[in-house]
């Protein structure tokens, strides 16, 4: 295994770390793998930085944040959340301009809605960063969840697709 580990996996691809904003880009992911708030987490970012999450399974109308609400969401997801794991799986860089392909799971450590803690939640994200000065001054999100079907229903459903009857 590589020296990236901090529950961020990079895919054997050397030319990603050709690039010095593809090598900020995997280690903020590895930050944030490992719940990263404050100002460890501020660092990665230019000060005037804007995070957009187009809208998804869980944010439906999607989010803008400055960099204060950034950090705020950073520690409220550690709080909802028992672990977290990232995986680039490709990066593009050009100029200030990099492309992550990235999967991201996550187990619930508290109910959300219809699931459960302890609950597996899986996305693959296409993020774009765009930096300044070596900081990341804006990150737009892509995030398609695979489907989020309460614990309970789990079984109820496999029998649907199946044509079973549930009792």
């Amino acid at each position: 295994m590589n020296n990236l580990s901090c529950a961020t996996k990079v895919v054997d691809m050397p030319e990603f770390h050709e690039h010095p904003n593809v090598r900020t880009a995997v280690r903020y992911h590895q930050a944030v793998s490992r719940f990263a708030a404050g100002e460890e987490l501020a660092a990665f970012f230019h000060p005037d930085a804007v995070h957009t999450q187009l809208p998804n399974a869980l944010f439906p109308d999607g989010t803008v944040r400055h960099l204060p609400d950034l950090i705020a969401a950073a520690q409220q997801g550690h709080m909802l959340l028992a672990e977290q794991h990232f995986e680039v799986i490709n990066a593009v860089a050009a100029g200030d301009q990099v492309a992550l392909e990235v999967t991201w799971s996550g187990t619930l450590a508290v109910p959300l809605g219809d699931l459960t803690a302890g609950q597996v939640l899986r996305t693959h994200i296409a993020a774009f960063l765009e930096f300044r000065d070596g900081k990341i001054i804006a990150q737009r999100d892509y995030d398609c969840y695979e489907r989020l079907r309460p614990a309970a229903s789990n079984e109820t459903g496999r029998q649907a697709e199946n044509g079973k009857n549930s009792p």
